[in-house]
């Protein structure tokens, strides 16, 4: 899972262990690496190896139903929570920015997004669109930015979605890479041409997805100048690290912008927030026109912010009350699929033979039923379709946004495929980007509305959940896709090998890992997680029991507390 993670065709800039999003670190330098490898050659399974940022504190005394390593990554003291902090500790050499699936050994390229990716675009026509339930997004135009390692999955998701995607990227290598996977299907650097192919496949009724070489800013003002239509809109440049090189202002090639973070910071800085500023302006106009968009949970809006654009604030004078426009959690991932327990299972076939991987594409097929919920209906046609569609970029490795009731009898069909010889051994995982997994404010918990977004409990206890019931690898991280305080997230490995003991940890840890977050979203008063809640309770009696909130009536409860205050206020 290391190596896979720095592995030339997956990982962004393998020298320096950056796997994806700019700074996504599996460890912090090369002694590291070897270390932790020799470690993990030499230990048994009666010892856990401890991971502290990168730095493997050594192998301790355990028993066989404990993890076998425990990671954790860049988890700061609270008054030094912010990047400048944690920038000054990655120098000193003792903070890992392990984004998520980086630091947490678990990435599979760019198909360990693009699934949540389709179902996002999928469930924003259906949403904002009226795209029927069985429909996709044919002669539909999405509008957007990056081609790395996470972003990467943009043109791919938008092809299986059946619509036509312009995606601007400044960095001609990573587009040169995307379209050599075939995750991208043509690539130009002329406007004109760019949008003469995406009109002609509108008009033919027929996906693909067009890479622009150039700056996502020049892109937007193209279309709003030419008044061309765009029904989604969204971006996914690295803006949780925006002065670092995450975001490449307009007016200046890739190549000045690496010289400028070299050479002149403070310039850089005032290019990127005039960019950003501009950025934004572009964005409202075409949303004046009609165009959805959402905040892909890059922090863009954030960033927005952080540029001097108090205008994206809901209040006008801070961010705690979130921003005017969503993000595609709070619009269309959180209530069409977290709350139910959907998210982005993942299992890796260790033996590396495509043989295993379309055995457990079928198995996994099989545990559906496309007719219990229109998710479930998506997820089969994606799995039915998923060698087809030529996902895999590294090892062999698929994701599938189960809900816990399918990941858990997958995950013990597969154990029972390896007990029988079937298939080699499996990692089950999944991203930290869950229903459970992360607590962020501005991404994965932006439709809890109680106030508890602000929380880093139930990533907590996941971890420590999924640590108590014998998942073979757990991982806890700050930052994440937002960036250094703004995300708590962890995520797990599982080892598969056949043995019924794993039957009894699929059966505890996979349905914590899930429900602990449904859980939490039923008592912020989601709907869709109560009535799942509720559901639960009644499948698991005598074994679980989740607490319900009793949902009072809103209107009784503002009468009577007008009543009393004006009671109060005659005595």
């Amino acid at each position: 899972m290391i190596d896979n993670n720095l592995d030339f065709d997956v990982a962004l800039y393998p020298y320096e262990l950056v796997t994806y999003g700019e700074t996504g670190t599996v460890f912090q330098n090369w002694m590291q690496y070897r270390l932790i490898k020799q470690y993990l050659e030499k230990m048994t399974d009666r010892q856990t190896l401890v991971v502290e940022s990168g730095h493997p504190l050594g192998l301790f005394r355990s028993h066989e139903w404990s993890p076998r390593v425990i990671i954790t990554n860049a988890l700061m003291v609270g008054m030094f929570d912010n990047p400048e902090d944690c920038e000054i500790a990655e120098e000193m050499g003792v903070a890992n920015y392990g984004q998520m699936t980086a630091g947490g050994w678990m990435y599979i390229g760019p198909q360990g997004i693009v699934h949540g990716t389709y179902n996002t675009l999928l469930n924003a026509g259906r949403l904002k669109l009226g795209t029927g339930s069985n429909e996709d997004l044919r002669g539909r135009l999405f509008v957007s930015s990056g081609l790395g390692g996470m972003s990467g999955a943009q043109g791919k998701a938008i092809e299986i979605a059946g619509g036509v995607g312009v995606i601007a990227e400044v960095d001609p290598s990573r587009i040169r890479t995307r379209h050599e996977q075939g995750w991208v299907g043509r690539v130009s650097q002329n406007l004109d041409e760019v949008f003469d192919i995406a009109k002609s496949f509108i008009k033919k009724i027929h996906p693909v997805s067009i890479a622009y070489i150039g700056n996502v800013v020049d892109l937007l003002e193209y279309i709003v100048k030419k008044g061309i239509n765009v029904d989604l809109l969204s971006d996914q440049t690295s803006c949780h690290a925006p002065y670092d090189g995450g975001y490449c202002p307009q007016g200046i090639s890739f190549e000045e912008r690496t010289r400028l973070l070299e050479t002149d910071r403070g310039r850089f800085k005032t290019l990127v927030d005039r960019s950003l500023k501009r950025h934004f302006e572009l964005i409202k106009a075409l949303v004046g026109r009609g165009t959805y968009f959402f905040d892909y949970g890059n922090s863009f809006m954030k960033a927005v912010y952080d540029a001097g654009v108090t205008e994206i604030s809901k209040n006008g004078i801070d961010e705690k009350d979130g921003f005017i426009f969503p993000s595609y959690v709070e619009d269309i991932m959180g209530p069409m699929l977290f709350d139910y327990g959907y998210g982005p299972f993942r299992w890796v076939c260790l033996s590396g033979m495509t043989e295993d991987l379309r055995k457990t594409d079928k198995a996994a097929m099989e545990c559906i039923d496309p007719e219990r919920r229109v998710q479930d209906r998506d997820n089969y046609v994606w799995i039915r379709e998923a060698e087809s569609n030529r996902l895999v970029v590294g090892t062999k490795a698929r994701i599938l946004y189960q809900d816990a009731a399918g990941r858990v009898k997958t995950a013990l069909k597969f154990n029972d495929m390896v007990r029988n010889r079937a298939v080699g051994p499996i990692m089950l995982g999944r991203d930290h980007h869950d229903t459970g997994g992360t607590d962020s404010p501005f991404r994965e918990t932006s439709n809890i509305k109680d106030g508890s977004n602000v929380m880093a409990d139930m990533a907590t206890q996941c971890f420590a959940g999924n640590a108590a019931r014998g998942m073979t690898m757990v991982s806890l991280h700050n930052g994440g896709g937002v960036g250094i305080g703004k995300a708590i997230n962890g995520g797990f490995g599982l080892l598969l090998d056949g043995r019924e003991e794993t039957d009894e940890i699929i059966k505890t840890a996979s349905m914590w890992d899930v429900m602990g977050g449904v859980a939490r979203r039923a008592w912020a008063r989601n709907e869709n997680s109560i009535r799942t809640c509720a559901e639960y309770n009644i499948e698991n009696r005598g074994t679980d029991h989740i607490t319900i909130p009793f949902l009072a009536d809103e209107d009784l409860v503002k009468k009577t507390v007008a009543g009393a205050l004006k009671t109060g206020k005659t005595q």
